[in-house]
């Protein structure tokens, strides 16, 4: 499927969620219920959609375009970043809920789209469907972890 679509072929936000590998795992019902918690942006390039420091709200999807991701250390960024493309997902602090502020900045390389996900609600739908909350969970480990090891491999 191809997240890119016109007007008349817009994918819907559950079609969206399930062809991203971090979702794939869920029912279509969980698709669902995640999908109601959605909402889409658009940013120009060279837009900033976060910071180092800022709070940590959302959890993203990346629906159209391209973002460098760059972890920092303290008051540093990291010199390479990480670029995402179409159907990753970044912005995982908000779903760490000793996380409150952003580790990371991510830059729009390319005009972007994105599904906006509210943490603090998907933690909450998380607690109510341990099902769904485990399946997210273990994707989740596999982000920061694999996030971190390209961090620390430079």
């Amino acid at each position: 499927m191809n997240l890119s679509s016109t007007a008349a072929a817009k994918p819907s936000c559950s079609e969206i969620l399930a062809y991203t590998a971090f979702f794939s795992e869920l029912t279509p019902q969980q698709l669902d219920q995640v999908s109601r918690l959605v909402r889409f942006e658009e940013y120009p390039q060279d837009s900033c959609i976060y910071s180092l420091g800022e709070p940590a709200a959302d959890f993203y999807v990346l629906v159209d375009g391209m973002v460098r991701f760059t972890i920092g250390l303290g008051n540093r960024q990291a010199h390479a970043g990480q670029i995402l493309k179409r159907g990753e997902v970044f912005g995982w602090a908000a779903l760490v809920e000793s996380a409150q502020k952003r580790i990371a900045t991510a830059l729009c390389i390319t005009p972007c789209t994105v599904l906006a996900i509210n943490g603090d609600q998907l933690l909450i739908l998380m607690d109510q469907d341990h099902s769904l909350g485990y399946r997210i969970m273990k994707q989740l480990n596999l982000l920061i972890t694999s996030n971190l090891t390209a961090f620390a491999s430079g």
